[in-house]
């Protein structure tokens, strides 16, 4: 069973900029996948950026060139740099992980993922 936590969360103007963590704890995995996923009320669960232990990187096109992913192996940390944001960027973050490498394509499917966090809140006013 494998645990996530998120933090990093917060409130900033639009512009601005936040970093998210999320731990990953509970399980012995050398190689897996871990992604940051979007929730707005009434709306589907979008992924956003993810990576995996072979340096697989993905991001959503929104989200391109002003996010960046990162992955700290030796913390089982996955990080997610958020600047230049904008409201449409406001939503919980949930962290998933999946005990195993993900082809590239699917990482950003959330079907393809098995374990979740609670999140943490993103709202960025304009």
């Amino acid at each position: 069973q494998m645990q996530l936590v998120e933090s990093g969360g917060g409130s900033v103007q639009s512009g601005g900029s936040l970093r998210l963590s999320c731990v990953a704890s509970g399980h012995t995995a050398i190689n897996y996948s871990l992604g940051w996923f979007r929730q707005v009320p009434g709306k589907e669960r979008q992924g956003v950026a993810a990576q995996d232990t072979d340096g697989g990187i993905r991001y959503a096109d929104s989200v391109k060139g002003r996010f960046t992913v990162s992955l700290d192996n030796a913390k089982n940390t996955l990080y997610l740099q958020m600047d230049s944001l904008k409201p449409e960027d406001t939503g919980m973050y949930i962290c998933a992980a999946r005990l195993n490498i993900l082809g590239w394509w699917l990482l950003l499917q959330r079907d393809e993922y098995r374990y979740w966090g609670q999140g943490t809140q993103v709202t960025v006013s304009s």
